[in-house]
């Protein structure tokens, strides 16, 4: 249909396991198994449905009529009974007991927590999945000295494998808070139209055994260990704020890798992956821009900027409830997961065909290892006899004459060759070429490389399943 409005988040970014857990048929087949399982646990605790009401049901589970729903929603102006009326038309034997006791949260907040619970599953996977990718990338460059910067500007050297590490261990957060989240998800169980769970009551004579259990038999079919303790006629709305907030924390994690990257790529000493026949740009076919890290720049943006509306709906729901939170929700949530599920795939696609370029790194640290291999040399002109403060003063004067001849002339650094023509060093060029060796100046990165992916890394990726990561980008 090109006649009306598409989310590109549907036509060009998400996947497809993850739009299939927002579609209709995910919602409305969980509906009915959400029906079922009420109708199975009413039945258990003496209310007067059949087995073959139930079996009807069960047979016609993924069996949707969205044209009657439709119009059933048009005259009832009610999307819960619209459904509960299709259904029943699909359903005749059950159509007097689909729903009976139940509030439209019963299905929309249960059916709701069930789709999150699936989703942060898929966004598990795919983190697991990028930490692979990086830690292998880390391992094979973990030797490889290159610049570390502070303010953007050259500081030390660090590695290139040990900057991986940076990002892993954000991840590596953000799969802890994901699970922290996930582990507390409950169903909001068969609570009732203010939670106080009346109408079962009625349906069981007062007994309030038979709706405790009733609840907890719903919950077990519906694979939730628990259901929450208290209610309104909904869950509380922080359980989406603090499901948003976690993938707002894998959207920063992402945003901070896709920027570190772009400026990389700048430098010229990595770049993400760039297709055989890709093009850059329209007008300038020599550019190879880095429009992937700048894709997942654009979609973390829009999650952390979507995380906002959950904690605002959370925030002015009123006493048991109000439906101002009903159209957000709508928008809010699936969008959220379906812009995560882009960065992942886009996160996973970069991080597994990253190019580094060793020569290029390489020359730009050499351009800046004479500054950084001052304190070594003047380590060394003491040693011979030299006064340190006065060598110090001689080296700070050569550096800003060595950095003024490179910033104003565009010539190479030569502090090496002023500090050679300086006798208080009493050195010469070849005594000098040791102290350039720039693996002498990463400090314990390699070894911390290791270190991280063995004992953070590595047991994270034995916890679950990881990603196949072959999902298309476009």
């Amino acid at each position: 249909m090109n006649d009306c409005y598409t989310s590109p988040l549907s036509t060009r970014y998400a996947g497809k396991e993850m739009q299939y857990l927002f579609s209709p048929d995910m919602k409305f087949t969980t509906f009915h198994r959400l029906w079922i399982a009420l109708a199975r646990a009413e039945q258990k605790m003496g209310v007067n449905i059949s087995d073959e009401q139930i079996a009807e049901m069960e047979a016609h589970v993924n069996d949707i009529d969205y044209e009657a729903a439709a119009e059933y929603e048009r005259k009832l102006r009610h999307d819960v009974m619209a459904h509960i009326h299709a259904w029943g038309d699909i359903c005749p034997k059950a159509r007097p007991i689909i729903h009976l006791g139940a509030t439209s949260c019963y299905v929309g907040d249960n059916t709701d927590m069930i789709i999150m619970r699936e989703a942060l599953k898929v966004v598990r996977k795919k983190l697991l999945k990028v930490l692979e990718n990086l830690s292998e990338f880390a391992l094979r460059w973990k030797d490889e000295p290159t610049l570390a910067y502070t303010h953007l500007q050259p500081a030390q050297l660090t590695t290139v494998g040990k900057r991986a590490t940076l990002w892993m261990y954000d991840l590596t957060m953000d799969v802890e808070d994901l699970d922290h989240v996930a582990n507390s998800l409950c169903l909001l169980g068969s609570k009732g139209t203010t939670g106080t769970q009346a109408s079962f009551a009625e349906l069981f004579d007062g007994d309030e055994k038979k709706v405790q259990k009733a609840e907890e038999l719903i919950a077990k079919e519906m694979g939730f260990p628990k259901v929450v303790p208290v209610s309104g006629q909904t869950y509380s709305r922080k359980f989406d704020s603090r499901v948003l907030s976690v993938l707002s924390g894998i959207a920063q994690s992402a945003y901070k890798f896709s920027n570190d990257m772009r400026l990389l790529q700048s430098f010229k000493e990595m770049e993400e992956p760039f297709e055989k026949n890709q093009i850059g740009s329209s007008a300038m076919p020599y550019k190879r821009n880095p429009m992937r890290s700048e894709r997942i720049g654009a979609l973390c943006r829009f999650v952390i900027a979507d995380a906002l509306n959950p904690a605002v709906t959370a925030s002015t729901q009123w006493m048991e409830r109000t439906l101002d939170d009903s159209a957000n929700k709508r928008l809010s949530v699936p969008e959220a997961f379906l812009a995560i599920d882009a960065v992942l795939n886009l996160y996973i696609n970069v991080t597994s065909g990253m190019v580094v370029y060793p020569r290029m790194i390489a020359k730009r640290v050499a351009a800046e290892l004479p500054f950084m291999a001052s304190e070594n040399i003047l380590m060394n002109a003491v040693r011979k006899g030299g006064d340190r403060q006065d060598l110090h003063e001689r080296i700070r004067i050569h550096s800003i004459a060595a950095g003024k001849r490179v910033k104003e002339e565009g010539l190479e650094n030569d502090l090496l060759e002023r500090i050679c023509a300086d006798p208080a060093f009493q050195t010469t060029m070849e005594e000098l070429l040791p102290v350039l060796d720039s693996h002498n100046y990463v400090g314990l990165a390699p070894r911390q490389t290791e270190e991280f992916v063995k004992n953070v890394v590595k047991p994270l990726l034995e916890s679950g399943e990881v990603g196949a990561g072959n999902e298309i980008v476009v």
